[in-house]
């Protein structure tokens, strides 16, 4: 399928908005509220523009989305910067057919181009490993909440960028909101 993926536009946000909660409506493991978190972490410090991108279809139309956003690992006095892949989009009709993927590969390779050198996802545990993503407590990372550790996970960009990185993640107060 012939998609591209770009940069999000700030005219865009509603309809952005419109296709993350149509991507969540039927899954299982939401609390539908997807698109509110999107318009949080765009309202917040965290957000970066440039990761903020859209999967456009050969109609013009957005048909998914995918967010990475700033977030720190913590240990005592030592913070290091990350990123979080939350959430990604694809408004169903379109699922299942790799836009998902592209969109995935597009935000990690911008993130990587622009300085950012690790990523942590909260996500499924039999997708998120294809893109290289780990589970997070290999490098003593952990989740600010209770959550199985195989779905918490994290994915150097940078070789060795989390060898020395242990900690709780702090994600910014739009995830908590």
């Amino acid at each position: 399928m012939d998609i591209l993926i770009r940069k999000e536009l700030t005219k865009e946000y509603n309809t952005t908005e419109k296709v993350v909660k149509k991507a969540f409506l039927n899954e299982e493991y939401s609390d539908k509220k997807e698109h509110l978190l999107v318009s949080r972490i765009r309202k917040s410090d965290s957000f970066i523009p440039e990761l903020s991108l859209l999967a456009i279809d050969q109609d013009n139309e957005i048909v998914g989305h995918i967010l990475l956003s700033k977030i720190t690992i913590v240990n005592d006095d030592k913070t290091v910067d990350s990123l979080a892949l939350a959430p990604v989009s694809v408004i169903p009709e379109h699922q299942k057919k790799g836009i998902g993927s592209q969109l995935i590969h597009a935000a990690l390779k911008k993130a990587k181009e622009i300085g950012y050198h690790s990523v942590i996802v909260l996500g499924h545990k039999n997708y998120y490993p294809k893109f290289g993503f780990k589970q997070a407590s290999l490098w003593n990372i952990q989740a600010p909440f209770d959550v199985p550790d195989e779905v918490f996970m994290a994915l150097e960009l940078t070789e060795n960028s989390l060898e020395n990185v242990q900690g709780v993640v702090h994600y910014s107060n739009a995830f908590s909101e």
